[in-house]
């Protein structure tokens, strides 16, 4: 882990999720010549801070929520020739190394999908804390990283048809513990 300015404080504790506010969504390259764009609409996480102020995390993304917006696509993908969700329902992240929040860091971990566990690395820019209007504090993250499908057995090599290399985005917002 590390961090290019101040690190921030956030309250020791398990921090929730706000599903309503985050989301998890990818890019992979088709034929070379555009960008698919999609997401997963089902995953948890779990964010534990302790008290000197390092967390450690963990997430679990829903495999058949897969979505892209084109329904026959997606029955594909989640299919055995890719996803295979029969078999893998879930894919999960766990981080390796403790964190320490700062301005921009990163997250060293390993992402599991069925058998296959590999590392996966995010870059983090911290979003900053803020009130809610119910009264909850919640804390904001945007994350990037990259995976190669193959790796984890989805699709096999598709040269000129599909990319390899599947970029991650994640926009995550956390509610303080009480």
């Amino acid at each position: 882990m590390t961090s290019s300015t101040q690190t921030q404080q956030l309250k020791a504790g398990s921090w929730a999720l706000d599903a309503h506010h985050s989301s998890v969504a990818f890019t992979i390259r088709h034929l070379g010549i555009a960008k698919v764009r999609g997401g997963f609409t089902r995953f948890a996480t779990e964010f534990v801070v302790d008290e000197t102020g390092t967390a450690s995390l963990s997430a679990t993304i829903e495999l058949d929520s897969f979505d892209t917006g084109n329904p026959d696509r997606d029955a594909h993908v989640r299919n055995a020739d890719f996803l295979d969700v029969a078999n893998r329902p879930t894919l999960s992240f766990r981080s390796t190394q403790p964190v320490t929040i700062g301005e921009t860091f990163t997250v060293v971990g390993e992402a599991t999908l069925g058998t296959v566990t590999r590392p996966l690395t995010f870059d983090v820019e911290w979003g900053g804390i803020a009130d809610f209007p119910d009264g909850t504090r919640h804390a904001g993250f945007s994350a990037t990283g990259t995976i190669k499908r193959t790796e984890f057995g989805v699709g096999g090599p598709m040269p000129g048809m599909l990319a390899d290399k599947v970029a991650i985005e994640l926009e995550i917002e956390l509610v303080e513990p009480a």
